[in-house]
């Protein structure tokens, strides 16, 4: 199986890194994510209704949707929180990448663990800005959500294709494709991680920083 792979780029503010990347990942999960499932018998189910819901953000003019899932919002809000961290850790001129990695179960036989295999990766590529004085803030805050919507119309545009999706399973496999544990949606099963560039041009991924965190607490 080919691995579509699609790459975002934004500059932003400091104060604006939450509110672009939650449009962004929120708008991919809007269209990556199905109602629950609800199987009559096997082989035959209904899907649930997906609710919608409009955020408006605080330091970007830029109105996006998301799923209306305060659940889902949570995992979200986490993830991006801890790439803004370590955004804020690197220096001044923060860099990073977060990553949308989609991908379905294969299932091993005992004693090995699942295989699980990617079908898409969208990465958005980051760049933090610093701006003097409150004139430029402004302008930064329009400038953003104009690329924002460019963004999001790039990313219908790209989920519109008729490209590979996993088939719908059936009632035993559905573990394999959906995130089954949330109560109000089911989005394709994902992860995301993020990268880290330094001001001396050192990346460090989340995987690294967490060793180097395990390892200084010892």
């Amino acid at each position: 199986m080919n691995c579509r792979s699609e790459v975002l780029e934004v500059s932003v503010e400091g104060r604006q890194v939450d509110e672009a990347m939650l449009a962004l990942l929120h708008t991919i999960l809007l269209h990556r994510s199905t109602g629950k499932f609800h199987y009559k018998k096997e082989g035959t189910y209904s899907i649930g209704t997906v609710g919608t819901q409009d955020v408006d953000c605080d330091f970007i003019d830029f109105t996006f949707v998301r799923v209306s899932s305060d659940e889902l919002d949570r995992v979200i809000r986490k993830a991006v929180a801890e790439f803004k961290d370590g955004l804020g850790n690197s220096g001044n001129d923060g860099m990073g990448q977060i990553s949308l990695e989609f991908y379905q179960k294969k299932k091993s036989r005992w004693p090995f663990s699942d295989e699980c295999i990617p079908w898409e990766v969208w990465s958005i590529k980051v760049n933090v800005v610093n701006l003097a004085n409150e004139q430029e803030r402004q302008i930064c805050s329009e400038k953003v959500g104009e690329k924002l919507g460019e963004k999001v119309i790039n990313i219908v545009e790209v989920i519109n294709r008729h490209e590979y999706l996993p088939k719908m399973p059936t009632q035993s496999e559905v573990d394999n494709v959906f995130d089954t544990s949330l109560k109000d949606v089911q989005p394709y099963l994902y992860k995301i991680t993020f990268q880290i560039t330094d001001s001396m041009g050192t990346s460090v991924s989340t995987t690294m920083r967490r060793l180097i965190k395990d390892t200084l607490a010892l």
